[in-house]
């Protein structure tokens, strides 16, 4: 009999479920069957990329950012007795999921509370090392503290440098057991004939998802050159507005996200580390909008424009003659390494 394992990603933009994706294809190939477990757009979106798999919803983090980036870190402070009941809940939703259901294995996505003593858990981070400014000690003591409730972390990056994530991916010492997977990506990359001069992938939670858009959409009435921008709202049906050299989607399937991102000179997008895990595995030219106050993607952003493969600016400096920038720029890059699932796996 096939044994079953919870996938639960964390519900904050898009980034958790979509790098799932990988490793509930490998379930599946290797003979396991996948449950999918989150809330919101993550739940939404991975039922539309699994219809046949059995879901279930979790209860949900409702984490939002501030309208300004320097309120980010007061308002997520603010938000964590919330954050805390939800992880308490988490963890009250496991017990009875693996009372209903013959559960063997647990894979969570930066979800703290998903885990159970009864089966193996595994936590999937690349922020071993959280940045948080002048509380970038406490943060990671804290992140720590919880990963090591489970049995195993699974990073997605290469161990050695290069690498993508950097310092937060890498520490010195780490007492729970670690293992990287490799960068985790849904796409492949294929050799097609450019269609579009620029693609915008817009996600996270609001309000910054909205002030992003607002701000590109306003940039683009100048633009002659043919733009895709996709709104990340996983709505029920997709939608679609075309106006001249611009074409607007809420979401785009992976299938459809995969060409066109292949079929795209240039991405615009957040600096979310699934997003450069992407974008390194198709080989492609980018500018990075990291979300204001986000410690995390302005460290990912900075440290790739260092490193000359992807400029970037704020996201209130942003203007179309930013993306001139783009050409000294080498782009990301592919790493050569493949997980080996078996072994992973083995663990359940």
């Amino acid at each position: 009999m096939k044994k079953q394992i919870l996938v639960a990603p964390l519900n904050w933009g898009l980034g958790h479920a979509t790098r799932c994706i990988p490793i509930i294809n490998a379930l599946i190939t290797e003979g396991f069957i996948p449950i999918i477990a989150s809330d919101g757009a993550a739940l939404a979106l991975l039922q539309k990329e699994f219809p046949t798999l059995s879901s279930i919803e979790l209860p949900a983090y409702n984490v939002t950012y501030a309208k300004k980036g320097k309120h980010f870190k007061l308002k997520l402070l603010k938000d964590s007795p919330k954050l805390l009941k939800a992880i308490k809940a988490e963890k009250k939703a496991i017990a009875k999921i693996l009372e209903e259901h013959d559960i063997a294995g647990i894979i969570s996505d930066n979800r703290m509370g998903v885990r159970n003593k009864k089966v193996p858990s595994v936590f999937i981070t690349h922020q071993l090392y959280v940045l948080s400014g002048s509380t970038s000690w406490l943060s990671t003591k804290m992140h720590q503290k919880f990963i090591q409730k489970f049995n195993m972390c699974w990073v997605p990056d290469v161990p050695g440098e290069p690498n993508l994530s950097g310092k937060l991916g890498h520490v010195k010492t780490f007492d729970i057991p670690t293992k990287y997977i490799g960068p985790l990506s849904r796409f492949n990359t294929e050799e097609l004939d450019i269609k579009n001069n620029i693609l915008a992938l817009i996600s996270g939670p609001e309000p910054q998802r909205t002030l992003l858009e607002e701000k590109l959409l306003d940039s683009f009435k100048n633009y002659k050159g043919k733009v895709v921008l996709v709104r990340g709202l996983m709505e029920e049906q997709q939608s679609k507005k075309v106006s001249e050299n611009l074409s607007v989607y809420n979401f785009m399937t992976s299938k459809e996200l995969e060409k066109t991102i292949n079929e795209s000179a240039l991405i615009i997008s957040r600096s979310g580390y699934t997003t450069v895990m992407d974008l390194a595995k198709l080989n492609k030219k980018a500018y990075f909008i990291p979300t204001p106050g986000q410690f995390e993607q302005e460290y990912l952003a900075h440290r790739l424009w260092e490193m000359s493969m992807v400029p970037t600016c704020k996201q209130d400096d942003f203007t179309l003659e930013k993306l001139n920038d783009v050409v000294a720029y080498e782009g990301l890059k592919a790493f050569d390494f493949t997980p080996d699932y078996t072994e992973l796996f083995s663990l359940f």
